[in-house]
Order: structure tokens, then C-alpha cells, then sequence
């Protein structure tokens, strides 16, 4: 078109809208088949359709072929949909045509099998499918938002807050060899399972005594090796609705597979102390949660790529094989089958004498401690678990943590001092204490102590005069 003035704009937009107009009012409107609104031909038809209104300065009408190229034919709802190319679906059901709301509309939308994406929606898990997000191409655009992004998730930023990056894990500490080995192995096998021509157990079952360091090693091992994993405890292992734990298993799981997917890291299932979940002692009750969980786990090991959580089965729902890695200290009290040799590779973690030395040593060397103060405190107290060494250490703390209370003031003053200072205060800078040999024997002699007094006075006895013994 010509180069047009303020007023040949505005009546252009009179003349649109008379065509929108005239187009929905018109009972039967001639439009020749060769005329559609997505290829934007001129109209060849010689009997006119509607009037259009004259100029007021050229008593003219504007040419209706200048017109249709500007019309947006998504705003223009065509009365007679055979003749509209785009918005034609003969494929319905019922032999006529079937007008669509929008090519990204959801309530015709379909899923990857030609399903009612809506329909298949509702039947997923109590309609609490809030993975969906708002995507584009599932969710009408006006809902998704510029300020969400095209394909924005709601719920994404807290599932990637169930993975653990070990940011804490600051300093220098030593790792078993043969702990490395046996868990380095097991990832590395499970992500090379469809390589090998062997059976490939989906757990690593690591047990043994208490407080020997295994779900620590385990993190130290996962950020030597770049492994993001989703970590679990046995008190997610119950809930007061049935069914619960055992979809927060598969949907870890499933979280695990994401973080391979989307992000390219390695990544697994850790659940820690899981015989303090399922295990079975004296007399415990053993509750429909429990038996779910030990299917679930059970499920996993025999179809590692094939996880529901709630929804129908889909072929194309594949998800990646992540290893499990599970702690506890007596695997003995678990559901046999779930521990079988097929399903769970057996660890027993009982570090000896020259692990334990070289643990320790790692642990005190930046206090300034010598090899040899570390073996003699290990002889000085043998058979203990390593945490007892780490107890040691934080024992040595004591004193100097109360003589800090004194110097700001007394502990009536402790709560105002720590939370209802001003941004300017500072508190009195705390100065650790040197470790010696021998306040670390000190703080090792009072340990056993409580140890002893806890194992020789029993007053549940006093308590419960009934009890056996």
C-alpha cells in the first residue's frame, strides 16, 4: 500500500473491523475455496459480501485484497471452518469438522499417545500432578507468564534442593582405600550395567558398628568423585498416610534420574540407618508403611528404569539406572528377600587399627598433633569407635566455651548477646584451645566414665520392676 496518513490509518481500522464483523454475522458468507484466511489470497467472488464504508476525503473503498494480509486470522473465527486450513480436524469422531480453542490450548491438547492430555491429567495419582509446571505447549500462554519464563517449573527449585553438594566438606580427610573401593565399584558398575553381560546388584548394603564413620566416608567418597546424590534417613521411612514413604522413595529416585539428565552430573540414592526404619527388634509392630517401602526397594532392584509414582504406565517414561546406597548397623534385622545377593551386594565396614590411626591423625593435624601423640591416644583407648576420637576433641572445647560465656557478660546475658545484639556489636572473638596430649587424655578418661556409669546403672530396672532381664 501507498504511503498512508493518520486518517487513512484509522479508517484501515474501520474497514477491519467491518470484515470481522460482517464475516461472524453473515449467515452463509460466499468465500471461493480458493480465498482462505491463513494463505491471505484476494477474494475473487463478484457479488459482494458486505459494504464497506467510503473514505470521507477519496469517496473511495479500500481494496479488500490491501486488507486481508493484516488481518490476524487467529482473531478471526471463521463461520464455515471447511474453509479454514489451519483450523479444520475431520478426525473427531463425529465425520465434521471440529473447531480448536488454540494450537496450545490445554483443553484439547494431547499427550505423546493421542490421549485428552486433560482427561489423562485427572486420573494421575489424586490430580496432584504439580511436576507438570506451566509449560508451553501444555498451558495457554496467558497463564504461563512472561515473568515465569516458556517452560518454567514450579516445584523445580525445591527438588533441586533434596540433592546434597557437600559445600561443608571443608579440609583435608582420609578415605579408606577399601571403603573407596567398594563404593566407587558400585556406581561405576551400575552405570555400566547395560554394558555388561552379568547381573548387576541395584543396593550397596555398607553395615557394621556404631559411629565408624560410614554415611561420612560415603559423602567424602560422593564429593571426591563429582556425585550429586539424593540422601534419605530412616525417619522418612514412616508417615501417618499410608503409602507416602514408599512414593517419596520412587520420587527421589526419579530425582536422581532428573539431575543425570538435566544436568550431567552422576548422581544416587543414599538412605541412611534404613534398619532403624525397617528393621525388626523384639516385639516391634510391622506397619503397612514398612511393607511398602520394602516392596518399593524391592521393585527397583528388578526394574531399575521403570518407576511409577502414581501414573498410568507409559512406554516412553524410561528413567536412568541410579545406584542405592543404603547404611545401617545390623542388616540382619531387615526383610530377607530385599538383602538378597541378587538385589543387595553385602559391605561390612570395620576399619582396622593402622584406618584408624591414619582417620585420626587427619583429624587433629591441623591442631598441630604428631603422629605419634595420635597412636598413643588410639592405644590409650582401644576398641572404640571413631566417634568417640571426634568426642575427644570437642570435649577440650568446654572450658573455653564457659570462660567466652563469662567474658560477654554471664549467662543472664547470653540470649540478649547472641540473638538481640545490634548489626555494630561484635561478641568477643573465641579463642579455641591447644590441644595437648594430655588434656585429650583428661577428656578421654571422663568419656569412660560415662560410659561405664550408663552400662553399670540401669534404672529402668528401679522403674520397671517387671522387666526382664
Amino acid at each position: 500500500m501507498p504511503h498512508q496518513t493518520l486518517e487513512d490509518m484509522l479508517w484501515v481500522n474501520l474497514w477491519r473491523q467491518t470484515l470481522t464483523y460482517s464475516l461472524l454475522q453473515s449467515p452463509n458468507p460466499q468465500i471461493p475455496n480458493t480465498m482462505t484466511l491463513c494463505n491471505c489470497n484476494p477474494f475473487l467472488s463478484k457479488t459482494p459480501i458486505f459494504s464497506l464504508p467510503f473514505h470521507p476525503t477519496t469517496k473511495t473503498q479500500l481494496p479488500i485484497s490491501s486488507l486481508c494480509c493484516s488481518v490476524n486470522p487467529s482473531s478471526v473465527p471463521d463461520p464455515n471452518p471447511s474453509t479454514n486450513c489451519s483450523n479444520s480436524d475431520t478426525n473427531n469422531g463425529g465425520g465434521g469438522p471440529k473447531n480448536k480453542l488454540s494450537d496450545q490450548s490445554s483443553w484439547e491438547a494431547k499427550d505423546s499417545e493421542g490421549n485428552d492430555y486433560l482427561y489423562r491429567l485427572g486420573k494421575e495419582a489424586d490430580n496432584m500432578n504439580i511436576a507438570v509446571g506451566a509449560r508451553a505447549g501444555l498451558v495457554d500462554d496467558l497463564f504461563v507468564g512472561k515473568f515465569l519464563g516458556r517452560d518454567s517449573d514450579i516445584v523445580f527449585d525445591y527438588r533441586q534442593k533434596v540433592t546434597r553438594s557437600f559445600q561443608y566438606l571443608q579440609g583435608d580427610y582420609y578415605i579408606a582405600p577399601l571403603f573407596m573401593d567398594k563404593v566407587v565399584c558400585h556406581i561405576a558398575k551400575n552405570y555400566l550395567a547395560h554394558l555388561l553381560n552379568t547381573k548387576v546388584p541395584l543396593i550397596l548394603g555398607i553395615w557394621g558398628g556404631k559411629g565408624q564413620g560410614k554415611s561420612f566416608q560415603t559423602e567424602l567418597i560422593f564429593q571426591a568423585m563429582g556425585v550429586e546424590p539424593v540422601i534419605m534417613s530412616a525417619g522418612e521411612l514412616e508417615s501417618e498416610r499410608a503409602g507416602e514413604p514408599g512414593k517419596l522413595i520412587r520420587d527421589r529416585y526419579r530425582t536422581a534420574s532428573q539431575v543425570v539428565q538435566n544436568q550431567g552430573k552422576m548422581s544416587c540414592l543414599m538412605i541412611n540407618d534404613i534398619d532403624a526404619g525397617l528393621g525388626r527388634f523384639g516385639n516391634t509392630q510391622m506397619t503397612v508403611n514398612n511393607q511398602i517401602v520394602v516392596g518399593t526397594l524391592m521393585n527397583l532392584c528388578d526394574n531399575p528404569t521403570r518407576v511409577s509414582i502414581g501414573q498410568d504406565w507409559r512406554e516412553s517414561d524410561i528413567t536412568n539406572r541410579i545406584p542405592i546406597i543404603v547404611t545401617g548397623n545390623d542388616l540382619s534385622t531387615i526383610y530377607a528377600p530385599l538383602i538378597r545377593d541378587g538385589r543387595m551386594e553385602k559391605f561390612y565396614w570395620q576399619p582396622n587399627h593402622e584406618d584408624i590411626i591414619n582417620i585420626v591423625y587427619r583429624m587433629y593435624e591441623k591442631d598441630g598433633m604428631s603422629r605419634d601423640e595420635v597412636v598413643s591416644i588410639v592405644d590409650t583407648f582401644p576398641n572404640q569407635a571413631l566417634d568417640f576420637y571426634g568426642a575427644l576433641r570437642s570435649r577440650t572445647y568446654d572450658r573455653s566455651i564457659s570462660k567466652w560465656v563469662e567474658d560477654i557478660g554471664g549467662v543472664q546475658s547470653l540470649g540478649d548477646k547472641l540473638l538481640k545484639r545490634r548489626k555494630n556489636d561484635n561478641l568477643p572473638v573465641f579463642t579455641p584451645p591447644k590441644q595437648t596430649i594430655e588434656a585429650l587424655f583428661e577428656s578421654g578418661h571422663s568419656l569412660l566414665k560415662e560410659q561405664q556409669l550408663i552400662m553399670e546403672t540401669k534404672l529402668s530396672k528401679e522403674y520397671m520392676k517387671n522387666m526382664d532381664d
